[in-house]
């Protein structure tokens, strides 16, 4: 039995090795705080001897740091701007970073003022990139494109932390970060027309589930969600119709009780910023005749508000 304990010990040595040189590869292939400021500082150029998808990989790591330079002005910084520049990546890389970012939506989806919301809330940043840059030069084929879409529509409805602001933590800002990924989501030649209503219902829904009154412009945001709809050549106006008017009754019950509740009001007053930053957004460029009756739909609303 001898032989036994000695193959033992020799495995365990291995295996201890093993671990050392892993540590050891891991330090080499971790940045510090200074690289990552250097690259901003030398107008995002790579720098020379890296490759850009493991420093992609590195940095999806911060996004759900509670440091906000290591996060946003570093982390997701970096990321939008090399994702639009840098055409090297290949799609298969792009695709695992967005694998990486989508499934970040869910971990720990549910949990109210955690740390959690970093991660899923700058991923979903980071996914609008990825959207955009697929806008310009797809990637990431008719599967991928509806499993994200769904993700985004899933992920909007589903956060309950939707803190803007914290003075130590910075931007959070998770529902304003999502409406940015569905208004690239939007834009994409893969979107059906009977996702407009889809979207559209969650943009309202998400208006009315807040409990709150946004405070950090998450209507405008959402607003240019829904203005990226309109703008489309294949725009349903008639779903549009259906959905002003739904908003619009829906927020009228709050004049029914006085003084009128507050769950009432809230809606009221977060769907009104969102219509008039709609309007805004639709008298902004050409106007074609979808974009004009939608914007007269939208002001007809606002003037009896």
């Amino acid at each position: 039995m001898r032989w036994i304990a000695v193959f033992v010990s020799l495995l365990l040595m291995a295996e201890a090795t093993w671990a050392q040189t892993s540590t050891t590869d891991q330090a080499k292939t971790t940045h510090d705080r200074e690289f990552w400021r250097s690259i901003p500082k030398n107008r995002f150029v790579v720098p020379e001897g890296q490759a850009v998808y493991p420093l992609l990989s590195e940095l999806s790591g911060y996004l759900g740091s509670k440091d906000p330079e290591l996060r946003d002005d570093l982390a997701y910084t970096i990321i939008a701007v090399w994702i639009h520049r840098q055409k090297e990546i290949s799609a298969d890389e792009l695709n695992s970073l967005a694998d990486e970012w989508r499934s970040n939506l869910r971990v720990g989806i549910g949990e109210l003022e955690t740390d959690s919301v970093l991660k899923r809330s700058f991923s979903a940043l980071c996914l609008s990139s990825l959207a955009e840059r697929d806008s310009k030069t797809p990637f990431l084929g008719e599967q991928r494109y509806r499993e994200l879409l769904t993700s985004a529509l899933a992920y909007l409805k589903d956060e309950r932390d939707l803190r803007g602001f914290d003075p130590a933590l910075g931007w959070i800002h998770a529902a304003a970060h999502t409406a940015d990924l569905l208004a690239t989501l939007a834009a994409n030649a893969l979107f059906r027309i009977e996702d407009h209503a889809r979207v559209l219902e969650a943009i309202a829904t998400r208006l009315i589930s807040a409990h709150e009154i946004f405070a950090y412009g998450e209507q405008d945001r959402l607003a240019r969600a829904a203005a990226t709809i309109v703008r489309r050549k294949d725009f349903d106006a008639a779903a549009f119709d259906r959905w002003l008017t739904a908003l619009d009754g829906t927020d009228q019950r709050v004049w029914k009780d006085s003084p009128p509740k507050i769950e009432l009001l809230q809606n009221f007053e977060n769907d009104s910023y969102m219509l008039r930053a709609l309007a805004v957004d639709l008298c902004d460029g050409p106007a074609n005749s979808g974009v004009s009756s939608a914007r007269a739909a939208v002001m007809k609303v606002l003037q009896r508000r």
